[in-house]
């Protein structure tokens, strides 16, 4: 990928680019959340994303997040449009014994968070955010080839020009390098829907 069409919304603490590699340094106390549960709004996250208008397409990147520590160190892809529309994806540091592998969305300033549980020996994961206009697939792999699906959604401002990329954060008092490689955007691979036809009706009515 042309890693000069990125762009930073926010500079984390320290960043390099070597080639197709990207390591980020992350600040103490930053993060993506709004409202939900816990009553606080934090936009303050450093994210690098690359506009588009292609409405088909998959991104995949690998991070390697070894270096996390503390609770909720976190490293992943990302579609941020605004403080209050986003979807993000990554591994969530909890403890010694285990991690979040979770995905939340953001739509109109409320945030929900989607999980599971894995070991804290994972180190690595592969993300792939893939586009059909205005909805949107997150898959994940351990190993980049073959990948699970994570989550599917719809984003009312993902219609048109958007945003995506990756991004790392510590909303504790912590910082981590976090590292991106295997960059890469392709046509999307995630294939229309070839089950149940629409309901003609239902969109007749509207």
């Amino acid at each position: 990928m042309d890693l000069t069409k990125f762009q930073w919304t926010r500079e984390p603490a320290g960043f390099s680019i070597d080639g197709d590699t990207i390591a980020i340094i992350t600040k103490p106390h930053t993060d993506l959340w709004q409202r939900t549960y816990y009553h606080f709004q934090n936009d303050n996250a450093p994210v690098f994303q690359m506009e588009t208008e292609e409405r088909f397409f998959s991104f995949t990147v690998k991070t390697d997040f070894s270096e996390s520590c503390r609770r909720f160190d976190q490293c992943g892809v990302v579609m941020y449009l605004d403080s209050e529309n986003w979807l993000k994806a990554s591994v969530e540091y909890e403890n010694e014994a285990y991690q979040h592998l979770g995905s939340v969305v953001t739509n109109g300033g409320y945030s929900d968070w989607a999980t599971t549980v894995i070991d804290a020996s994972v180190k690595t994961m592969w993300y792939r955010l893939s586009r059909r206009e205005d909805d949107y697939r997150v898959e994940c792999s351990r190993d980049g080839l073959r990948f699970d699906q994570m989550r599917i959604c719809h984003i009312p401002r993902g219609d048109g020009r958007i945003r995506f990329g990756l991004y790392a954060c510590s909303p504790e008092d912590s910082s981590f390098r976090a590292v991106f490689s295997q960059l890469e955007l392709t046509e999307c691979r995630w294939p229309s829907h070839d089950g149940q036809p629409p309901d003609k009706a239902a969109f007749t009515e509207n």
